[in-house]
């Protein structure tokens, strides 16, 4: 069930990045630099909420994934091009963008290009946090830290690594995560196939029994965020049975939650058993409370929203109703429609964030590739309330029209890719397709962009 959304807002402000000192160096940040004059980006209609208003905090900054916010406020975000995507182009400097308000009008006025470059031949990455004043980011297949000085929009000196060998092959290749209050890394893993066939993505191909994917992908790993030079390695992991984290987040009293992308490909592989629609409509993207040790089913076992169980995989000798082994396996927190794909999540905490939605989650959906015939969907962001630390009641939608006249992936204007909340209690949203953020409020909270 979803909230009724108000006539549509076009959202036509943008601001044009501008980076600097280009020299060749990687580790090395760029100088910090006003943006140029507020602009007129193209129109698209996002519509929210009643309640809620949002606005252009920053726009045209390549495919934006995964953002942090700082505790005064400054937003940084990963930036990532898929080496099969070289139609898009990133701007010259670094994949992490860091953004500042400094006349607090809600829009980014200061911006400055750190790390990896693209003319090294990077292609950036999705994770990032703020934690102990420092910027984690994900480039590739290492998780970096950069150290921050007060008052310091971006570092200036080099990064240490904290994980390498993190994996860059097969088909789910970035790596979320998020870092809790102790110091615990918690970095996503995900699968190297679809389901983990003899032959992947293939009609009637068996699923290999064990499923080796598993050593290496397909779960939550550990590492401490405060130590360098950790390697990637199966002893790390945490939890498995995750196809593929999109997101992960760390609720206000520890626990880990992660955002599933379910599986492909029900009636094209298995024709016999599955009828389109149905294919379109399973399995369920899920919301998993991350425990240590979880097994969440992957590949022996896919969620069906229909019969709220997890059901025995074709590939395993599943027909679409029997249980079997799955019944041992962890169940979501939470669960949405097939495909939507959600990319991105944060908690709303903190006493700036209004009553009612405090304490639950926003989970930013990138929309789905693989629905036909059936419309594609997702494209959206919605909240999810909780109730005594775990996801209560449905969904609301809060906001959507990111994809402009099509939902599909190739002709959305804008999809919706990472999530966080300010210390303001502003929702902010990346947009990997335009390379656009959203600042979200509610009501009058924070009308004036005051922090």
């Amino acid at each position: 069930m979803s909230l009724p959304l108000r006539s549509a807002t076009s959202l036509v402000l943008g601001i044009a990045t501008i980076s600097c000192d280009r020299s060749s160096r990687a580790p090395e940040a760029t100088n910090s630099t006003p943006a140029a004059a507020v602009g007129q980006a193209p129109a698209t209609a996002v519509t929210f909420a009643e309640g809620f208003t949002g606005s252009v905090f920053a726009d045209s900054l390549g495919p934006a994934r995964h953002v942090a916010v700082a505790p005064n406020g400054d937003v940084y975000v990963n930036t990532w091009r898929s080496p099969y995507d070289t139609a898009r182009k990133v701007p010259a400097g670094g994949f992490i963008v860091a953004l500042r308000d400094t006349n607090h009008d809600g829009r980014a006025d200061l911006i400055r290009r750190f790390g990896w470059r693209s003319e090294e031949g990077g292609n950036g990455g999705t994770g990032i946090a703020v934690y102990r004043d420092a910027v984690y980011a994900e480039a590739g297949p290492v998780i970096v830290r950069y150290r921050l000085t007060p008052n310091e929009l971006g570092p200036s000196g080099a990064p240490d690594t904290i994980v390498t060998g993190l994996s860059t092959k097969g088909g789910h290749t970035m790596h979320p995560f998020a870092i809790d209050s102790q110091g615990n890394l918690l970095v996503n893993s995900g699968s190297k196939t679809n389901s983990c066939q003899v032959e992947d993505r293939q009609a009637g191909s068996p699923g290999r029994r064990p499923c080796d994917d598993l050593t290496t992908s397909a779960g939550i790993w550990r590492f401490d965020a405060n130590r360098a030079g950790q390697r990637f390695t199966p002893a790390g992991r945490y939890a498995t049975g995750i196809r593929n984290a999109g997101a992960l987040a760390v609720y206000s009293d520890g626990q880990v939650y992660a955002t599933q992308h379910g599986r492909d490909q029900l009636a094209e592989n298995w024709p016999k058993l599955y009828d389109w629609k149905q294919s379109a409509e399973l399995p369920a993207e899920e919301l998993i409370r991350v425990e240590r040790g979880g097994d969440y089913g992957w590949p022996y076992c896919y969620y069906d929203q229909n019969l709220k169980t997890r059901v025995l995989a074709p590939e395993y000798g599943g027909d679409g109703k029997k249980v079997g082994e799955c019944a041992k396996k962890g169940s979501p927190a939470a669960a949405y429609p097939g495909h939507w794909a959600p990319n991105g999540l944060a908690f709303a905490t903190g006493n700036a964030v209004p009553q009612r939605y405090r304490g639950g989650a926003f989970i930013a959906f990138h929309g789905s590739w693989n629905r036909s015939p059936e419309p594609q969907e997702g494209y959206n962001v919605v909240f999810q309330p909780f109730a005594d630390g775990k996801p209560s009641g449905e969904y609301q939608v809060i906001a959507d029209g990111f994809a402009g006249a099509r939902k599909e992936p190739g002709l959305a204007e804008h999809r919706p890719a990472g999530a966080a909340v300010g210390p303001d209690g502003a929702l902010y949203i990346t947009d990997d397709r335009g390379g656009r953020v959203w600042r979200v409020m509610y009501g009058n909270q924070g009308a004036s962009g005051d922090r």
